[in-house]
């Protein structure tokens, strides 16, 4: 079987002004999307997708990492994932055993395209197998439980928001640490004593701050909410900043996370040096795909790390995060978005099954999912930003 072609399509979400809402990264009044397509002589396709700028990852697939993998066999997708890694100097890096990435391609937006084109390429391996994907890469269970993740209500109505979520059958609910009403360590405590009220005692609860603190507000909001039980504690300050999440962990007894804004095993070699984090959140779309994070959540598990995949952005992303999560043996839980997503929950023919807060992985071989005939139509590009101010 030999690739044929790669092709990359923009595609955009607008959100309807009744539904839109700031948090501390602005207002969001669309989301966008790259979705992949790899094509096969043998009839088959594969579906990939990426989150990275969509210009930009549009051209980076369609004019340079799409060509350059034409002819490959997809059943050789480690191959494959080496040779977009590490440009021209693939060859001897494979024959030598030593990474020689192409300097472009180390981070960053490239780095997102071929995240995209890695998850198509799966799909059409686990297709020409006959079996799903997670199957593909390696069957640890057929069942996940999942967090339900949202929590963007102000003040006392946090109660609310989150008990809906549990209501639901979800037994672990995230909410953001910033809400409507901006960002005080008062007001984040008062919004996580609501949230633990709606939910009760026996629901697992967890805070994201979306890197947006600095490690001494980090550390007093820490110490602030550490009574209500959290589980853990996300993205408490920049993602760059590895050395100030350690601070921040050494100083409460809240789990750290982070993750989702990382690129590549080598950057998660960096939190696990600096002992930064108890829960690593790679992103298919971000990290490099199913190929590197299979390769990040061996190294998360030589640390005693657990690994809950970021799971946001577009039914794709998603689709593959379920498969990652039953074939990772360190992966406890799962993020379910609750947010105004139709380019997630509208994008597919079939249903996700997930009943009480468990998640369930689709049956068909690949990603097991396929795309509604009005799909490409109805997720139309539009340009603009995603968030304004």
């Amino acid at each position: 079987m030999k690739i044929t072609a790669v092709r990359a399509v923009p595609m955009s979400d607008p959100i309807p002004v009744e539904r839109q809402h700031r948090t501390d990264l602005g207002t969001k009044v669309k989301s966008d999307n790259v979705m992949v397509f790899v094509e096969t002589d043998e009839g088959l396709t594969g579906i990939g997708a990426s989150l990275g700028n969509p210009a930009v990852v549009t051209a980076a697939i369609n004019t340079e990492l799409g060509p350059e993998i034409i002819g490959e066999d997809p059943m050789f997708s480690e191959r494959i994932y080496e040779k977009m890694y590490n440009g021209s100097r693939w060859a001897p890096a494979i024959e030598t055993g030593i990474s020689q990435p192409d300097p472009s391609r180390r981070r960053g937006i490239i780095m997102e395209a071929i995240a995209g084109i890695d998850i198509a390429v799966w799909d059409v391996k686990s297709q020409a197998l006959g079996i799903p994907m997670y199957q593909a890469i390696g069957a640890v269970r057929d069942s996940i439980r999942g967090y339900a993740s949202g929590g963007w209500a102000p003040g006392e109505e946090a109660e609310a928001e989150l008990g809906g979520y549990a209501a639901k059958g979800f037994s672990a609910v995230k909410m953001r640490v910033v809400g409507h009403d901006g960002f005080k360590v008062d007001n984040t405590v008062t919004r996580v004593a609501a949230a633990r009220r709606g939910i009760g005692p026996d629901v697992e609860l967890m805070v994201d701050a979306h890197g947006s603190l600095d490690v001494a507000s980090a550390i007093k909001v820490a110490n602030a909410i550490e009574e209500y039980d959290i589980s853990w504690f996300e993205e408490p300050v920049s993602p760059d900043d590895h050395a100030g999440h350690a601070r921040v962990r050494n100083s409460t007894s809240i789990p750290i996370a982070t993750g989702e804004r990382e690129f590549t095993r080598f950057d998660f070699q960096s939190l696990l040096d600096h002992e930064s984090i108890d829960v690593a959140q790679p992103d298919v779309a971000r990290a490099g795909g199913i190929t590197e994070i299979r390769r990040i959540a061996a190294l998360a598990s030589a640390r005693g790390v657990k690994v809950a995949p970021h799971a946001w952005g577009s039914g794709v992303l998603f689709a593959a995060s379920i498969h990652l999560a039953m074939a990772l043996p360190n992966t406890h839980i799962l993020e379910v978005s609750q947010g105004y997503m139709p380019m997630m929950n509208e994008l597919f023919n079939e249903e996700y099954d997930i009943r009480e807060g468990r998640v369930y992985p689709p049956t068909k071989p690949g990603i097991g999912f396929t795309l509604r005939d009005d799909a490409m139509e109805r997720f139309k590009y539009v340009e603009g930003p995603e968030y304004v101010f």
